[in-house]
């Protein structure tokens, strides 16, 4: 029978009408699954359900979820994160490679965590290179980390008294249940591109994806090398993270969940 299904633009596009025109049919689609956000069940012949295609270098995976959890897109992925989503892939990974605009040699260090703000628990990220970032072409001392993020519409933070403003166009990557990639705009008319990835998918805890489902977008929150450090609490982090923003430190923007 027909099926609740969702089925972009983009989507279809990369698989064809022939094979879009089959799943919306019921033919290919499954009618229960596993949402690939939440790991909750669904159901494509009682709820909308949306078609997710995650895209490597050489093979492509669809993928379904709530629609209520992500819209049906394409999502470019590494062959390595496609392959890790496609294991399911548990064990935990802090650290990976960003891209523009910060050099693809630098690391950056990468913490999940529930963050307080008016009374209310956000999901959070908070980012922090191994060593100073430097403007792309440039060489000598410094660290352009900071003002390389406002420069893409991040926000400089002095106190962590309220929600920062949603940067359109940057988005976060919560796949099977785990943290995949942090995703920035991709050159005009294509894909989003990833800024960071997991080297594998990074666990999160129940508490902070379900308060991602909720908000349907998570706050990453960015400082210089030096300025955070390794924190085993939430308490701790958010210690660090106002100390940080104290000292001008810190910038911060509230991202959606891939894409939305």
């Amino acid at each position: 029978m027909p099926r609740m299904l969702d089925v972009s633009d983009a989507v279809r596009a990369e698989i064809g009408d022939e094979e879009a025109d089959r799943l919306l049919a019921g033919e290919n689609a499954p009618g229960s699954y596993d949402c690939t956000s939440c790991r909750t069940p669904g159901d494509s012949e009682q709820e909308r359900t949306s078609t997710v295609l995650f895209v490597g270098e050489e093979t492509a995976v669809l993928a379904f979820a709530h629609a209520s959890c992500l819209p049906s897109q394409v999502v470019q992925v590494t062959e390595e994160q496609l392959q890790g989503a496609v294991r399911s892939i548990g064990a935990q990974a802090e650290g990976g490679e960003p891209q523009r605009p910060v050099p693809e040699q630098a690391v950056l260090g990468v913490t999940s965590g529930l963050v307080l703000i008016e009374g209310e628990l956000h999901p959070a990220l908070v980012v922090e290179p191994t060593s100073p970032i430097v403007r792309p072409g440039t060489i000598g001392p410094g660290d352009d980390f900071l003002p390389l993020l406002i420069e893409q519409g991040f926000m400089p933070v002095t106190e962590l008294a309220a929600v920062p403003p949603v940067l359109h166009g940057w988005s976060v990557l919560l796949a099977v249940g785990q943290l995949h990639a942090v995703l920035q705009p991709g050159p005009p008319g294509g894909h989003p591109v990833a800024w960071w990835q997991a080297h594998q998918p990074l666990q999160v805890t129940d508490g902070w994806r379900a308060a991602a489902n909720k908000h349907q977008q998570v706050l990453m929150f960015a400082a210089p090398v030096g300025s955070i450090g390794r924190q085993p609490r939430e308490d701790l982090l958010r210690d660090s993270l106002d100390k940080a923003a104290a000292y001008g430190k810190l910038v911060a923007a509230a991202l959606p969940l891939a894409g939305t």
